[in-house]
Formats: C-alpha cells, sequence, structure tokens
C-alpha cells in the first residue's frame, strides 16, 4: 500500500445516517470552498484535524463488522484526492462501496482533468456534488441540504435508490465520547441542533 497521510476531523467506525445502508465514515479536514452558512466551519482549515496514515484507516474500515460502504465527506474531499483514492480502491476490492460528496460540481471536476480526482471519481459509487446553498435550503432528500446539490450514480450499485430519495429521511446520530464530550453527526437543520443541545443543557441544569 502506498504510504500516505490523509488530515481528517473524524473517523466514525460505524454510522446509519451518512449514505445508505451501515456505513463508515471519513470526514477530512481542510476545505477550500468555504460554502456560507456551512454546517461544519470548523473542517476548513487543515492544520485543525488530525493527521492518519491511511493504511491505519482502511485497517480500521475492514476490521468493522457489518458495514456496506464507506462515505467520504468534508471538508472537502476532492482537496484529498489521492489519498481517498487510494483507501477507496482498498475497501473496494473487499466488496465495500463508496460514496462521496463534493463542493464542487461534477463538471468543474471534469473539467479540471486532475488525474486524482479522475481516480477518486473511477472508485466512487455515488456522487453527491455541488455547493452547500443557504438560499436553496431543503432537507427533503437524504444527506443533502439544498435543492442544487445533485447524486451521481457513477455505478450501477446504487441505481435502485434513484425513485426512493424521497422516502428516506434525514436523521442525525448523538455520541457521548470517551472524554465526556458529545458529538453529533449526520444532516438536519442547524437550528434544530442547536434547540437540541441547548435542550440537553437546560435538562442537565435542572437535574444539578
Amino acid at each position: 500500500m502506498i504510504n500516505l497521510n490523509l488530515y481528517i476531523s473524524k473517523f466514525i467506525p460505524f454510522t446509519q445516517v451518512e449514505g445508505p445502508g451501515n456505513r463508515a465514515c471519513i470526514q477530512v479536514q481542510g476545505c477550500s470552498i468555504h460554502c456560507a452558512g456551512c454546517a461544519v466551519p470548523h473542517t476548513w482549515n487543515k492544520k485543525h484535524g488530525s493527521i492518519i496514515k491511511i493504511n491505519d484507516l482502511i485497517t480500521k474500515i475492514l476490521s468493522t463488522p457489518n458495514i456496506e460502504g464507506v462515505t467520504f465527506l468534508g471538508g472537502e474531499p476532492f482537496d484529498q484526492a489521492k489519498q481517498l483514492a487510494v483507501i477507496g480502491r482498498e475497501v473496494k476490492k473487499k466488496g465495500l462501496s463508496v460514496m462521496t460528496f463534493t463542493g464542487y460540481n461534477l463538471s468543474k471536476i471534469i473539467e479540471l482533468n486532475d488525474p486524482d480526482h479522475k481516480d477518486l471519481l473511477s472508485v466512487t459509487d455515488l456522487l453527491i456534488d455541488g455547493p452547500f446553498l443557504e438560499t436553496k435550503k431543503d432537507f427533503s432528500r437524504p444527506w443533502v441540504g439544498s435543492t442544487n446539490q445533485r447524486f451521481h450514480f457513477l455505478t450501477p450499485h446504487y441505481v435502485h435508490l434513484r425513485e426512493e430519495l424521497h422516502s428516506i429521511k434525514n436523521k442525525i446520530e448523538v455520541r457521548l465520547n470517551l472524554d465526556g464530550c458529545i458529538s453529533i453527526n449526520g444532516l438536519i437543520p442547524i437550528e434544530e441542533i442547536k434547540a437540541l443541545v441547548n435542550c440537553n443543557i437546560i435538562a442537565k441544569s435542572d437535574h444539578t
């Protein structure tokens, strides 16, 4: 395997809200797009994340039972396309699927003609493209937050979902980490997440 490092915000070995079925999820750190209204601006600066060897990530993914694939989200996955393409290629050898998010439009990625971008596209089964646009905010489809974002079925693997998208609901997962911190992943309006956090803070204060 190639000895490369990846900047990540977090790695979730098992999730049910970051794409179809049970998946592992890599949220990369670093984004060159900076969408207005982004729910995760803390992932923009590459220096604010962790550095991990992609070989270690591959091992973690392949040792996780009962997952059908891995999701790459950001930050901006195509800013680290070379590393993610290697991960995608290795997990697909074991029968897992790959879902990739990008704030770029697919046409722009193709226009750039970058070999690393091509490699990442070549291992991606389901691509969701387009920046989050606050003026087109919409959560009626799974995993996306604005109407301009598009689903590209680059292989037959998830084509059956094309007609089912409006029946799949967005959800979040809330985790209590070993350090006592709470983490949230998934997609619902940021206002609902803030309300949930405030509710938990009030409930905690009422019981102290």
